[in-house]
């Protein structure tokens, strides 16, 4: 085993570890607060989970801005830049989120975050994509994903205990770990903006933002992110709308749901980069279309069983389908963009996440608010089966491409 680990780390250039390890602790910080935000608002202002979801969505919908600015300016300036901007400005949000007590003031506090909180985004996936090699991304996200669900191992077991005592505590110590990480990026993560061609002719920042027509103009695309977004809709409902469902219809407290995310994080620490391995010899839009069928089923079931232990269950099939998907989706974003357009097309991929948290978590509140909360999970299993279906279609348009063809199947040049 340690032979394998050594070699595999020997197959990955050293920034790409710096990035790993910015990733983990990082992502502690951000499960220590982010599957409780939901619980926060509820709670502190005495609302119902619609309002709660109505201001999640509008905190997303300015990060869709935030997050589409911020692509244009990782083309324009670089990724290293922006990253380090997105981690010290989520530090001092993370405290104006913790400090505010007045619900109107809370919303225009999660809009301002959303907005700016939102434009580093972009710059980590395409630092990624510019460091590794076609072979190597899908792999190199699937180790990110193993250490990201280390954090969800760490935080919300964390998160469970001590939001159970102090909600500010989980805020504050988002904020220093934020700070922690933007040391690490500073000192040992350089710029890894390929060169511009010197003949090529250096476009204003307003070009470089008009430049997003070429993407929304790209039709294949756009379709794979129509899709996403439809499985991404239900996917969220993990990290918002469950903790509240199990609260409210089954009794389970913040730390049994913490238990549930960790249960998650085990299996993605344990099966990723086994099943990452192994997947990318089959065609990418065909797993991806496997990944939302297991959503469906694990989603679906929420509406059936009662019982910790088939939650539990239903967690893992879930993070079956995340082990297929998450990894994939990031390498065929970066499989679509030219290299000079890597942090608008990252960024226009995260409309996959910005559009469902804007409108989801209140649809999803109003649901569970209004109607059989069952229902929530019966809806989202069609989804995914539609998105299945829709990826299906997409690997019989574009999966000849050379680009999204699996690994160590010899392809023509175009």
């Amino acid at each position: 085993m340690f032979t394998q680990l050594r070699k595999t780390y020997n197959e990955f250039p050293s920034r790409f570890w710096v990035i790993v390890l910015a990733r983990f602790i990082d992502g502690i910080g951000s499960t220590l607060l982010f599957p409780f935000f939901a619980l926060y608002i509820t709670q502190k202002f005495n609302v119902g989970m619609t309002q709660a979801g109505v201001m999640l969505g509008a905190s997303s919908l300015a990060g869709m801005f935030g997050g589409i600015f911020g692509g244009a300016l990782a083309d324009k300036f670089g990724r290293r830049s922006i990253i380090l901007f997105g981690l010290i400005f989520s530090a001092v949000s993370a405290i104006a989120l913790g400090i505010t007590n007045n619900l109107e003031l809370m919303y225009i506090v999660a809009i301002v975050v959303g907005l700016v909180g939102s434009i580093g985004h972009p710059a980590h996936g395409a630092m990624v994509a510019d460091i590794l090699p076609e072979d190597k991304r899908q792999e190199g996200f699937g180790i990110l994903r193993v250490v990201g669900n280390m954090s969800w191992l760490v935080g919300p077991t964390i998160g469970g205990f001590v939001a159970s005592r102090s909600f500010l505590a989980l805020f504050i110590s988002d904020a220093v770990i934020s700070c922690i990480v933007a040391v690490i990026v500073y000192r040992y993560l350089p710029e890894s903006k390929p060169e511009p061609h010197p003949d090529e002719e250096q476009m204003t920042l307003m070009q470089t933002v008009g430049g997003y027509g070429i993407v929304l103009r790209d039709f294949a695309f756009m379709a794979f992110i129509t899709a996403s977004i439809l499985m991404t809709a239900v996917y969220q409902q993990m990290y918002n709308s469950l903790s509240v469902f199990l609260r409210d219809n089954h009794g389970i407290d913040p730390q049994g749901y913490g238990f549930l995310l960790s249960t998650s994080a085990i299996t993605v620490i344990l099966f990723q980069f086994w099943t990452t391995r192994r997947i990318k010899r089959y065609p990418p839009f065909v797993m991806m279309g496997v990944g939302a069928v297991f959503y469906a089923i694990g989603f679906g079931l929420f509406g059936f069983v009662t019982v910790f232990a088939l939650f539990a269950m239903n967690i893992v099939i879930i993070t079956i389908g995340e082990m297929f998907i998450m990894p994939i989706s990031q390498a065929l974003v970066a499989g679509f963009a030219p290299e000079e357009m890597r942090g608008r097309y990252m960024a226009v991929s995260g409309m996959t996440w910005m559009v469902p948290s804007t409108f989801g978590p209140g649809l999803a509140g109003f649901l569970l608010d209004n109607y059989n909360p069952n229902l929530l999970w019966y809806i989202g299993g069609i989804l995914c089966l539609v998105a299945a279906l829709a990826f299906y279609v997409l690997h019989l348009r574009l999966g000849a491409r050379p680009q999204f063809a699996p690994a160590d199947i010899p392809v023509a040049a175009d």
